[in-house]
């Protein structure tokens, strides 16, 4: 007898997602949502805190959507007796800090990460400012068809209003500017900061004022609808040509709600994640500071960091794509550093969660503390030619199952085996099919790339 893993079917891999006012982000079921998280929280409070209310901090990006969202889900969860604190627009780690360090049972993020504005989302974090166990989201998907309706549930959970908390932001600066240290040989430099229209437009240009480092912002006049619209770390391009248009050392580029960073260096080159990793984990190692004798990387991490962390006598551990898995094993492993090719990197030291401003002034920390550029850290590490190409579904079968996709794959697979990777997926937050190969020879990524990916889009690709 074959036992299937129960997985819940409306959070996926960063919580649940869609278009908003469409199911399951429309109104009915966002309250409905809500009121869950406040019966489930309520009945998994441990003894000493039986009796006292769930206490419930939430945030959100700028999408114009987000606003009605966090009400909808703030009547929700007050439904259910429920106090809920509003910080109003924040960053996911910002969110992840503060229900950390105020001791609230969770917190809540309106936010669809690195999507376009119409797509929005909900992240429910532990009161560790993590994201929460599976279990605890099968809970919430179980109690939530038996809730009444918001129509039903009487007009004093519409009266009530959430508790406005802006200032709390000020507590997250605070925190990231203790992290900093003393980057008093970087001030001066110059950095080129893109804030993608998302909720680092504030935050970001505050900090480097704080810590006195000469910025040059970009995309950071949200109207609700420009967020991630062809800039932030899925756009780097930009970013990087104004780094070296400027004469910046730095370039940076964070996504809709900040949890990822990508960079660039003084000459205008990307440095996306497995960058990061590569500079991180020399100067962690180098000060005694790496623990694991590891690294965590994912499915989609470069063979190229693999080969040269082996090289140090350093093993990389790979997840499947996300942070949440990326995390678990951090924690299994006892690694203190992990993360992503997108940018979200994880230094559990100091934070569990990924945090793109926190990437920022680690990059910062080890540019001071070397006395060498981020051009010069990297200098000795070249990623394998890697192609990712993504394919809108209208159905998710087992790629393997569709004839046409698993005979692209085998002839990839029949050339590259030994001297590169094949990686096809669906995301866990979009209708896509991902494609990811690498290898030694850039043609053949390629070609390989369009040829699976045409397969994939002629048997399965929706109407866009």
């Amino acid at each position: 007898m074959i036992l299937v893993e129960k997985k819940p079917q409306l959070f996926g891999t960063d919580g649940v997602r869609g278009i908003a006012g469409e199911y399951p982000l429309d109104r009915t079921l966002v309250w409905k949502l809500g009121a869950a998280l406040g019966e489930v929280m309520t009945a998994n409070r441990e003894a000493p805190e039986r009796g006292a209310p769930v206490r419930v901090i939430m945030g959100r990006d700028t999408r114009e959507s987000g606003e009605w969202l966090a009400e909808r889900m703030a009547a929700g969860l007050m439904s259910a007796g429920a106090e809920v604190s509003d910080v109003g627009v924040i960053t996911t780690p910002g969110v992840a800090f503060l229900t950390r360090h105020h001791q609230f049972t969770a917190g809540v993020v309106i936010s669809a990460s690195h999507n376009p504005y119409r797509d929005n989302g909900i992240k429910v974090l532990s009161r560790a400012g993590t994201k929460l166990p599976e279990s605890i989201e099968l809970q919430i998907e179980e109690v939530l068809d038996p809730i009444a309706s918001p129509a039903a549930a009487g007009p004093d959970s519409q009266a009530r209003q959430p508790e406005p908390a802006s200032g709390l932001a000020n507590d997250y600066l605070d925190f990231l500017e203790r992290s900093a240290g003393n980057l008093s040989r970087m001030r001066g430099h110059r950095l080129v900061m893109d804030c993608a229209n998302g909720a680092s437009f504030h935050l970001g240009p505050a900090l480097m004022a704080r810590l006195g480092i000469k910025t040059e912002i970009m995309n950071a006049a949200p109207d609700g609808r420009n967020i991630n619209l062809h800039c932030g770390s899925l756009y780097p391009e930009a970013m990087a040509a104004a780094t070296r248009a400027a004469g910046a050392e730095l370039g940076v580029a964070f996504d809709g709600d900040a949890d990822r960073a990508i960079f660039a260096t003084g000459s205008g080159r990307v440095a996306d994640g497995d960058h990061v990793l590569y500079v991180a984990s020399q100067f962690l190692e180098e000060r005694g500071e790496l623990k694991g004798r590891g690294v965590v990387g994912t499915l989609m991490t470069n063979f190229a960091l693999e080969c040269a962390l082996e090289r140090r006598g350093l093993v990389l551990k790979r997840t499947p794509v996300g942070d949440r898995y990326v995390l678990e094993e951090m924690v299994r492993s006892r690694i203190n550093l992990g993360g992503e090719p997108s940018g979200h990197i994880i230094f559990s030291d100091i934070s569990l969660a990924g945090d793109g401003l926190l990437t920022l002034l680690e990059i910062l920390r080890m540019m001071a503390a070397t006395g060498r550029s981020l051009e010069q850290l990297v200098e000795d590490y070249e990623p394998l030619p890697q192609l990712i190409k993504n394919v809108r579904v209208a159905t998710k079968p087992a790629l393997e199952s569709v004839p046409s996709v698993a005979e692209a794959m085998a002839r990839c697979r029949g050339e590259i085996d030994g001297n590169g990777r094949l990686v096809v997926r669906y995301s866990g937050t979009e209708p896509l099919a991902r494609v990811m190969v690498e290898a030694e020879d850039a043609a053949a990524v390629e070609r390989h790339a369009e040829s699976i990916a045409g397969a994939i889009e002629s048997a399965i690709g929706a109407a866009r």
